[in-house]
């Protein structure tokens, strides 16, 4: 495991600005990244476990009601914040004395480059995925039109490695949860 003192304080720095989430919830899901990625791959390369831990950096500073409510203003969200992220966890790596391979090596897992062909950023992918899941997915479905859930969960799966996959389909989550992933599973 890592014990250098460059990556202790980058999680340090991340968490903190996390911690300053008005909504309370950008520094939960960040530790929540990080136990799934130690419980998937416990000896992780430090850019993947930096990767994770900065997953939605502030994400709270680009809000989604910013940019239409529609599918191409929700992928332009999206495509936003993963420059973003990028950038603010490459300031917060700068800043700790991190060299600019570690540097772009964790901007392009957060900007999720290559996820089909990279293993790190296909093993991050699947944390992503996981963590909404289980934490995440019940109440995001309880809120939406069903046939767009199952939709939503298909490009999901679709995402994950047969690992991801394998592990989602382990997940304690709640019946009416779990009934639309086996109707979306089924149907893919």
């Amino acid at each position: 495991m890592q014990n250098d003192a460059r990556f202790n304080t980058a999680i340090q720095r991340i968490d903190a600005a996390n911690a300053q989430d008005p909504h309370g919830r950008e520094l939960l899901y960040s530790q929540r990244m990080s136990a799934w990625l130690k419980r998937i791959e416990p000896d992780a390369p430090a850019a993947l476990r930096l990767a994770a831990r900065a997953q939605h950096i502030r994400r709270w500073a680009i809000p989604r009601s910013d940019y239409p409510m529609d599918r191409i203003g929700y992928l332009t969200w999206r495509t936003t914040l993963y420059k973003f992220h990028a950038d603010e966890v490459g300031r917060i790596l700068r800043e700790v004395g991190y060299e600019e391979a570690t540097v772009g090596r964790v901007a392009a897992l957060v900007r999720k480059e290559q996820i089909k062909t990279d293993p790190d950023a296909q093993t991050l992918e699947d944390v992503i995925c996981l963590v909404f899941l289980e934490n995440y997915f019940a109440d995001f479905a309880a809120g939406h039109d069903e046939d767009k859930v199952v939709n939503i969960l298909r490009r999901t799966w679709r995402k994950m490695s047969e690992r991801g996959r394998r592990l989602a389909l382990t997940l304690e989550i709640p019946l009416a949860a779990k009934r639309l992933v086996e109707r979306a599973v089924g149907d893919s």
